[in-house]
């Protein structure tokens, strides 16, 4: 553990972090076919390639760990090893995601996955010292909106009803350009009624032309990736006035080839703009990353400077969907470790 203050990940995803080692062992213990015979052969199927040649290709990985997390039990382990290693590695606040439709194949309901994921997450802050935790429930975008609209519409009234201590948000996510943004309009509608804090993945795949939907037509305070954003210096100003934070996942984004190498990344100049950026895993086990990784690469490739790492730390603790006290404490802790 290389950077030791309290390090914030605002965007992780509970499929994407899952180990090789548990996912065979839960496989093996549900009677699952893969395509390997032990935990190292499995890896490459999981974990992505450095010449990965497109979102598309990246949302393959995903496939082994939904058809795995179909359970209850499942999930709750996946989201205890999350939170107990991301302590380990020095987090002081982790914010992790999943769309609970993604795991009804075998007759749990939404509500019984995201009961999974808090009981896996409750017990596993029990056991730690310095990390806080929060949930966000995902809609889906996976292909014209109503294909999914009443799942979709379940998950956006859960985040409400189901609002705690633990779960705390909204986004959307799945894969961006198969509809129009704006046709997924209705979910953020409720979100906002309800009260509900939410974020959505936007400028990534696609121009800054979703990410100008998500902030000016839904309202979003934080954006999922978002830096395409960069294409449009008027929305940059816009998003930097009204303090709309960017959940920037370098390597994913390069993985993925949305951003064609890490020094072609706009997240410094972004941040120089005056665009709140912060520095996120996105899937830490499928992208082979840790937040200290990111930020190493952050600095050595990107153009950051360590000043940069707590400055965009503070911005991920202002922008967490977190209560005031807890905030605050998360705050006087990184003032401490600046000192």
């Amino acid at each position: 553990m290389k950077h030791t203050f309290p390090k914030i990940d605002l965007h992780c995803h509970l499929d994407g972090a899952i180990s090789p080692e548990t996912m065979f062992e839960l496989a093996q213990e549900r009677h699952l076919e893969l395509p390997a015979d032990s935990p190292e052969t499995l890896r490459p199927f999981i974990v992505c390639d450095p010449q990965c040649r497109s979102v598309n290709e990246y949302l393959t990985k995903f496939e082994l760990p939904t058809k795995v997390l179909q359970d209850r039990e499942a999930l709750a382990r996946v989201a205890y090893e999350l939170v107990l290693r991301s302590e380990k590695q020095g987090l002081g606040y982790l914010e992790l995601r999943f769309a609970p439709q993604l795991h009804t194949r075998k007759g749990m309901s939404q509500r019984e996955a995201v009961e999974a994921v808090e009981d896996g997450v409750r017990i596993a802050l029990k056991q730690c010292r310095s990390l806080r935790a929060g949930i966000l429930l995902c809609a889906m975008c996976i292909g014209q909106a109503s294909d999914n609209r009443q799942a979709n519409l379940e998950t956006v009234r859960l985040a409400d009803s189901c609002r705690s201590d633990l779960v705390r948000g909204f986004d959307l996510a799945g894969a961006e350009g198969l509809c129009a943004l704006s046709d997924f309009g209705e979910l953020f509608a409720i979100a906002r009624q309800a009260g509900v804090p939410f974020t959505c993945h936007a400028g990534d795949s696609q121009g800054p032309e979703t990410v100008r939907t998500a902030i000016l037509d839904f309202g979003a305070s934080r954006i999922g990736h978002g830096h395409h954003i960069f294409e449009d210096k008027e929305l940059c100003g816009i998003a930097a006035e009204r303090g709309v934070t960017l959940e920037i996942c370098l390597t994913s984004n390069v993985q993925c080839e949305t951003r064609p190498s890490y020094e072609a990344h706009p997240a410094k100049a972004l941040l120089d703009m005056g665009v709140r950026v912060t520095l996120n895993t996105d899937n830490p086990i499928i992208a082979g990353v840790t937040l200290d990784s990111e930020y190493d690469l952050a600095l050595a490739r990107c153009g950051f400077e360590e000043t940069d790492l707590l400055r965009m730390n503070r911005i991920a603790a202002q922008a967490a969907f977190m209560e005031g006290p807890e905030r605050e404490t998360l705050l006087r802790r990184l003032d401490e470790a600046g000192e």
